[in-house]
């Protein structure tokens, strides 16, 4: 099975066309966060969404756990899919798939530890899918994701064994480590950002390198 990439942090239509040109199925577009890189403005994000081909996912990344706000952000932007980077309450999954049917929902677990394990399989049969992160949302200024950090793969691939949904897998992948990451966890697809950046713009160079290691994963 063929390993999708989504390229995070997309900051505008030529980085968008550069990660779908080198074959990415996602690309990520950062809304308002407590913390981390990547952060664009809703209208911004709404230009490059405009651009993307159907057939390819444009992740809207929010932050916000209210179901209502959540369905505003959406409206302001149209992504595809919703990518909810901290926890909501269980009675929002049921809210959002009545107010936006046709868009795809993907919850964030930020590997910790082995409770982890239980939230993913909490939430799993709600959403589409599961992304696996390396963030800390317990701190006093909560990490939702770009952290370029590696998380624990066996856990994550725990996780996967765990539940019936796509897992994605984040958290410091690139080119040198992503073959490795596959192999321990299986992913159905990998996210990146900082990976295949340089001075924070995205690089052909990088991009092209990563791919190619998906590809012999």
């Amino acid at each position: 099975m063929k390993v999708r990439v989504k390229v995070c942090c997309i900051s505008s239509i030529q980085e968008a066309q550069l990660a779908i040109g080198q074959g990415a199925s996602a690309v990520g577009l950062v809304g308002e966060m407590p913390s981390g890189p990547g952060v664009i403005p809703d209208d911004r994000i709404r230009e490059i969404v405009e651009t993307v081909p159907p057939a390819i996912a444009s992740f809207l990344l929010t932050s916000r756990t209210d179901a209502g706000a959540i369905i505003a952000h959406h409206r302001l932007v149209h992504a595809n899919t919703i990518q909810l980077v901290d926890a909501v309450p269980e009675a929002a999954y049921a809210q959002l798939r009545q107010a936006l049917p046709g868009v795809k929902l993907v919850q964030v677990i930020h590997v910790l530890g082995e409770e982890s394990v239980a939230q993913a399989q909490q939430v799993a049969e709600k959403v589409d899918a599961i992304l696996l992160d390396s963030g800390n949302p317990k701190l006093s200024v909560k990490e939702l994701g770009g952290t370029g950090r590696i998380h624990d793969w066996v856990l994550s691939r725990k996780i996967r064994e765990s539940i019936r949904k796509p897992v994605f897998l984040a958290g410091g992948l690139k080119a040198e480590n992503v073959r490795e990451a596959i192999e321990v966890v299986q992913p159905f697809g990998v996210d990146l950002c900082s990976g295949v950046r340089t001075n924070g713009h995205l690089d052909p160079y990088k991009l092209e390198k990563f791919f190619r290691a998906v590809e012999q994963a």
